[in-house]
């Protein structure tokens, strides 16, 4: 699968259309920013959670893999930074993230390697309290390439545009 099997038409929700009310099943676009990841995020995250696996930090132990000397980053900041990329665009008006599953790490990323995220809506449901509803969300990260690296499924608690909205 690549970034072009996901993608929709490019994110204009952020400050507009973020209520629970706006968010429809099927609805798929791309968020408009994407993030670099450099050397000092993966070093320094991959250290601080003490991830000893060698392929994140010593070039020298990378040297006879399939990736030559290129370390490999930690998936959790792949995964972070992908629904980091979506936040704006899905939470900004959230009350509580319910819910993360289905985390897949489906390529390795590098160094340098910049990720777009895209989002598609699986479900919107009322909640058990008036002024919110539950939304449930798929989430891809794909580098420049297209190539997808991350997805997951994301659940979250949004405000109803009907009780917090006041003009």
């Amino acid at each position: 699968m690549s970034a072009g099997d996901v993608r929709g038409p490019l994110a204009r929700r952020t400050g507009e259309g973020t209520w629970f009310e706006d968010f429809h099943p099927g609805d798929r676009w791309r968020h408009a920013r994407g993030a670099t990841i450099d050397e000092v995020e993966n070093q320094l995250l991959t250290k601080m959670v003490m991830n000893t696996a060698q392929e994140h930090w010593n070039e020298h132990s990378m040297a006879d893999s399939p990736w030559g000397d290129s370390r490999i980053v930690f998936g959790m900041i792949t995964g972070s930074l992908t629904v980091g990329l979506t936040s704006q665009d899905t939470a900004e008006n959230a009350l509580a993230e319910l819910g993360l599953t289905g985390m897949r790490f489906r390529a390795p990323v590098f160094h340098g390697d910049t990720i777009y995220a895209y989002t598609e809506v699986l479900a919107a449901d009322p909640a058990d309290r008036e002024d919110a509803g539950t939304v449930r969300f798929h989430h891809w990260g794909a580098t420049a390439d297209d190539r997808i690296v991350f997805e997951c499924e994301r659940s979250v608690l949004i405000k109803r545009r009907s009780h917090w909205f006041s003009r």
